[in-house]
């Protein structure tokens, strides 16, 4: 089964961190971008993070550049997203989605090939 999996979501209070992961099952990531998005209820799907295949390439959304890393170990498959300084806006379903692609692209340019079943952010006091 070709699938990405999402986990490390949490509550977490403000100012804190936590560490997303992405892993994939039944295809290897190392020629897939990967991208991670976000939603907050009431609101549409953001783009928040992205690494190119080879790991050498990586753009954020202006509102976590400097609060988050994104990651990736193409041996053991995945790829991450280290939060720190965590507000409560931040507070969201967090998704990664694959592209068969190279590098990274406008966010919402590209139909992507593998989505994950989204894993809760939630930050508060």
């Amino acid at each position: 089964q070709l699938q990405l999996v999402e986990s490390g979501g949490g509550l977490v209070q403000p100012g804190g961190s936590l560490r997303l992961s992405c892993a994939a099952s039944g295809f290897t990531l190392d020629r897939y971008a990967i991208v991670w998005f976000r939603q907050a209820p009431g609101k549409e799907r953001e783009g928040v993070s992205c690494i190119s295949s080879s790991g050498g390439s990586t753009k954020y959304a202006d509102s976590v550049k400097g609060r988050f890393t994104i990651s990736r170990d193409n041996a053991k498959n995945t790829v991450y997203l280290q939060m720190n300084s965590l507000k409560p806006e931040d507070t969201a379903v967090y998704y990664c989605a694959a592209g068969f692609l190279a590098m990274c692209v406008e966010y919402t340019s590209y139909e992507y090939d593998y989505w994950g079943q989204g894993t809760q952010v939630t930050v508060s006091s």
